[in-house]
Order: structure tokens, then C-alpha cells, then sequence
């Protein structure tokens, strides 16, 4: 589970310790992950989690964890992690950092452990409810500075993720590939960096979801033996038609590889 030490990240690990799943939390920060771990380990003392360094901004960080997994197989990979940067900037591989994060990193995990899982694996992919309000194509996977926003980049690094996600499962019927949507959740992910951010501490916060209840819809997917479903509060549904583009979904996958050199 990648982005474990996060506020639903530990929701979502406390969970499913809780029903017996072995957890490998793979986190950017492992001072904050063993800070989690310990909570939990608190709770849970037989819990079986453990943390390996994952830096989904760094493609080098990416295939080093994998390589760290051996040949353990993986029953179910959560793609939790997401990152809303404030400013454009680029990582160490040249690519928009929000991009990396959101989408190029998850894309490249996500495919290494591909020989690592059990036939009938689950993959959750978290998106976002902002993917409605925008458009991706292949070109936009690597925006430059002035095609940078905070909000709209974050949601076309999403929307790729969900396309991506859909060229995946073609490729992979076998697999039990979900998408799931938290919505807007009290955690670090809304604060952006704005002059007005305490005031919507003061007027929003109060009306966004929980952690836990925010991540129920993914840990719903997980549990799924469903293929190619949309888990949003307590719906599951099909993926909306807008997003039907199979051609378009290609063309993200292949220029991802080309980008990635894969």
C-alpha cells in the first residue's frame, strides 16, 4: 500500500491488520511510517506490517522497492499515495512532480509487481471526483510551467491514473482491477498552501469525511471480487461512460512506456 503513513493510509492499514492481511506499507518518510506502524502495532500487537522506502517521485525509488519484495507474491496493491503540489517543479527523472507522484510512479509500481501477483490480484487505483472537470490526453503528461495549475493538474494526474487503469484491466482481465473515490477528506491533502487555507479550516473542515470513512470505499474495492467498478461512498457502479476511450487510453499507455522507457 503506497501513501500508508497518511491519515487514511493508517485507516486503511489498522483495517485491514485488523482482519488479518499481511501490510507492507511503502512510504516516502519512514520515521512517520514506523510512528504508524507502532500505533497500530499498539492495537493490533500480532498485526503482520512492514515498511519498505517508496518514493513515488523517484522512477530509481520505484524499481528499488520492487526489487525489495524478492519474489514474496502480492495478493492486492492499493495505489493510495497522491500529492497536490503547490508550485510546478520538476523531479530528478524531468517529470512534473504531481504527475510523478500521482501517476507516472503508480503506472511503473504497478507494472514490476505485475509478475509478482497471484492470478486473480487486486488492484485499487484512488482517484479523485476532480477528474470530471477536465480533459487528458497524451500530450498532457508532461505539462510545462505555464501549463501548470494546482487543482487542474492534480485532476489530469488522476484522470491518467484512471485511464491507465482502464488499458490495465483490458490487458489483465483476470485481475480484479477497481477504481475508488474518498472525496474530500479531513487530512493534509486539502491544505493548499492559500492564504485562505485558515479560514476553510474554520468553514470546511468541520464537513469533510473522516479518514476512516473516507477510505472505506477503496478497502470495499480490495475486498471485491468485482472487475472494472467505480467505489464511491457507498455506491459501486460502472465506470461512468464519459470515460469510455479505449483509443485514448492506449495512447496515454504507450506514451507513458515510451516516457518511461519501458
Amino acid at each position: 500500500m503506497t501513501g500508508a503513513s497518511g491519515a487514511m493510509g493508517e485507516a486503511a492499514v489498522r483495517a485491514l491488520a485488523r482482519d488479518g492481511r499481511s501490510v507492507v506499507m511503502a512510504c516516502r518518510n519512514l520515521e512517520k511510517a514506523e510512528a504508524v506502524r507502532s500505533r497500530i502495532l499498539a492495537d493490533l500487537p500480532g498485526a503482520d506490517i512492514s515498511i519498505g522506502r517508496l518514493d513515488l517521485s523517484s522512477l530509481d525509488s520505484v524499481r528499488a522497492f520492487a526489487d525489495s519484495l524478492g519474489q514474496e507474491q502480492v495478493s492486492a496493491l492499493f495505489n493510495n499515495a497522491g500529492v497536490i503540489s503547490r508550485g510546478y517543479s520538476l523531479t530528478g527523472d524531468a517529470l512534473e512532480n504531481t504527475f510523478a507522484v500521482n501517476y507516472f510512479g503508480p503506472f511503473l509500481l504497478t507494472r514490476l509487481l505485475l509478475p509478482l501477483m497471484d492470478p486473480e490480484a487486486s488492484i485499487v487505483n484512488m482517484i479523485s471526483l476532480t477528474c470530471r472537470y477536465v480533459s487528458v490526453t497524451e500530450k498532457s503528461l508532461r505539462p510545462s510551467a505555464d501549463e501548470f495549475s494546482q487543482l487542474g493538474t492534480y485532476a489530469r494526474s488522476k484522470l491518467a491514473l484512471l485511464r491507465f487503469s482502464r488499458e490495465l484491466a483490458r490487458r489483465n482481465p483476470g485481475l480484479h482491477i477497481n477504481l475508488a473515490d474518498p472525496g474530500i477528506v479531513n487530512s493534509n491533502m486539502i491544505d493548499l498552501g492559500h492564504w485562505f487555507d485558515p479560514l476553510a479550516d474554520i468553514l470546511f473542515r468541520p464537513f469533510c469525511k473522516s479518514p476512516e470513512r473516507g477510505v472505506q470505499p477503496a478497502l470495499s474495492a480490495l475486498a471485491s471480487d468485482g472487475r472494472n467498478r467505480y467505489f464511491v461512498g457507498r455506491k459501486i457502479m460502472d465506470i461512468p461512460a464519459r470515460f469510455e476511450d479505449p483509443n485514448l487510453d492506449l495512447r496515454i499507455w504507450e506514451e507513458t512506456e515510451r516516457i518511461l522507457s519501458m
